[in-house]
């Protein structure tokens, strides 16, 4: 039993073909831009993840990258389906397939529709693995001389250069951490242990003092 039936004449067949073709392709340049935006982000976490927490996940940019790939083939099906359905011949060899075919492509919105859903839910997630990430890195921006950290300050620095901040929440976060090498400080100073001391961590004096370069050899 047909719901909602329609008949077209030929006219009408033709104008609806070349208007699904047109919103096809239109289909088809959005799955390219989800690639593209998959395949930046994937690159960018890749440059970051020395200041990034070890549970990073690249479900988000892999999503992205997926759901853009089937975009392209799927739309790039239906064009080539609804450009063929202008000639009666080509049109019959497509009639059997189109039922699965719409079955397969409902499918894939419903789909697209909750991978959309989780890329927006772990967006809190991938901005704390960023920030906790970030967090533990500048604990280790010192220690340029430790095999496997020694590019962290560089890392760090350019960092908060390309996107102008001054780590996690301001600058009182490096308030927290001493970031300057041990072998650029006289320990034999009491001015030096005094200043590396826990009351100094949380005041002015403690960034004053380390960047002003009375503590170093």
């Amino acid at each position: 039993m047909a719901l909602l039936k329609v008949k077209f004449d030929q006219k009408k067949r033709v104008k609806l073909a070349q208007g699904l073709w047109l919103m096809n392709w239109l289909s088809v340049l959005a799955g390219i831009i989800l690639f593209s935006l998959g395949l930046f982000l994937k690159i960018e976490l890749r440059k970051r993840s020395e200041v990034m927490n070890n549970s990073e996940s690249h479900f988000v940019p892999n999503s992205l990258i997926g759901v853009g790939v089937l975009s392209c083939v799927f739309n790039s099906l239906a064009g080539k389906i609804c450009y063929d359905a202008l000639d009666p011949a080509k049109y019959a060899r497509w009639k059997p397939w189109l039922k699965p075919y719409l079955a397969v492509c409902v499918f894939f919105n419903a789909t697209l529709f909750l991978v959309a859903l989780c890329c927006f839910l772990l967006r809190g997630s991938l901005e704390s693995t960023l920030a906790y990430g970030l967090k533990n890195g500048m604990k280790y921006y010192r220690d340029t001389d430790t095999p496997g950290r020694c590019f962290m300050k560089k890392t760090i620095d350019m960092l908060q250069i390309e996107f102008k901040c001054c780590g996690n929440n301001g600058f009182r976060d490096w308030f927290e951490i001493q970031w300057i090498s041990n072998r650029y400080l006289d320990f034999s100073s009491k001015e030096v242990k005094d200043s590396l001391g826990p009351p100094a961590l949380n005041h002015d004096s403690f960034i004053w003092f380390n960047t002003s370069g009375r503590g170093r050899e």
